[in-house]
């Protein structure tokens, strides 16, 4: 990731995370809050992804209701937090544009830009190096444009 690439954090500099912090967060955590705007307004939904290369990747339910409103508006805000009490309260909050990646819904067909992100939600969600295609869910590559952090254990 890429901070040239990013508008700055502004508020809250002294408990963002560093980008390394960021990137091991996103690639323990587990679920998503998903954030869509459609024709009957704001829409949002717990969503299990990975985090690769600087990408949010999303495996979706290609009839759902999310997928329909980012067809039609592709920005989407993305919020993946824990912790319990005030001082282990971290998370990152992200904006962006997100766009179908291979085909849609997935049955497997070979794809070179998946290979790396089936992996990892394989990995992390399947428990083996086989991702599992069910011809109804299709990839999201979510690309922020912002990315927020906070991480209160930095409160000392």
């Amino acid at each position: 990731m890429s901070s040239e690439e990013l508008r700055p954090q502004k508020r809250g500099r002294k408990i963002a995370m560093t980008p390394d912090e960021i990137d091991t967060f996103l690639g323990t955590e587990r679920t998503c809050r998903v954030a869509t705007n459609g024709p009957d307004g704001p829409h949002a939904t717990p969503l299990w992804f990975v985090w690769h290369d600087g990408k949010l990747w999303l495996s979706s339910l290609t009839r759902s209701r999310r997928w329909a409103d980012l067809q039609g508006d592709p920005r989407i805000g993305v919020v993946i937090d824990a912790g319990v009490e005030y001082q282990e309260l971290r998370g990152v909050e992200l904006s962006g544009t997100a766009e179908v990646v291979g085909e849609a819904p997935r049955t497997g067909a070979e794809e070179p830009g998946l290979v790396q992100p089936e992996l990892l939600f394989a990995r992390k969600y399947l428990g083996g190096d086989q991702m599992f295609h069910d011809g109804r869910h299709g990839w999201l590559r979510v690309t922020p444009d912002k990315i927020t952090s906070w991480d209160f254990r930095k409160l000392g």
